[in-house]
């Protein structure tokens, strides 16, 4: 499956996005099949809920397939996308004001690895501690860091998805580095005793 996002997404060119402008369909679900994971990855990430994730990921692609004509090939259009993706993703958190239980449909561990219990427990404790971390910082804070570290994306990138300057970027992901080490400073001996 991952494989036919990956060759959807080098399929997709200008032309496939002219296509979609002009209603074309089948270029549309090329251009789904391409980005669907990609959304769907920051959705989950930014919001703790799988269930919430898909049903925003789902707004995008309908926003998307009304709004791309709207696309002018200013900026690369996976940065247009994301930042659909964020401002979903932030008005959706502004609209639910509620605490988002991080859920197991996000685990940082292996189901294969042959490890002791103990030690895929301790795993599945720290990662469960990073995640409710990580849900706790600021919006902005929060959605800079999975964009640097779950997509990736360098300050440039990120900048223009956020709408901020490099230096804001550099800015949110050195405070929320800082809130980060704050709350996860207790697991600093369970990380690096073993």
């Amino acid at each position: 499956m991952e494989r036919r996002a990956v060759m959807a997404e080098r399929i997709v060119d200008g032309q496939v996005i002219k296509a979609c402008q002009h209603g074309d369909r089948e270029a549309f679900r090329l251009l789904f099949e391409a980005y669907k994971d990609r959304v769907f990855s920051i959705a989950v990430y930014s919001l703790g809920d799988k269930a919430v994730a898909e049903d925003v990921t789902q707004q995008i692609f309908l926003k998307l397939f009304s709004a791309i004509s709207q696309f002018r090939g200013d900026s690369e259009f996976t940065t247009w996308l994301y930042r659909l993706v964020v401002n979903a993703c932030l008005d959706e958190r502004r609209r639910s004001k509620r605490f988002v239980a991080w859920g197991d449909s996000i685990a940082m561990t292996n189901p294969r690895d042959k490890k002791p219990q103990e030690k895929q427990y301790a795993r599945r404790e720290i990662a469960e501690a990073v995640q409710g971390a990580i849900r706790q910082l600021k919006p902005n804070f929060r959605l800079t860091v999975l964009l640097k570290y779950v997509e990736g994306m360098s300050y440039d990138e990120i900048a223009a998805v956020m709408g901020c300057s490099k230096g804001t970027v550099a800015s949110r992901l050195n405070r929320g580095h800082s809130e980060l080490a704050k709350r996860l400073g207790h697991l600093r001996n369970a990380v690096w005793g073993e």
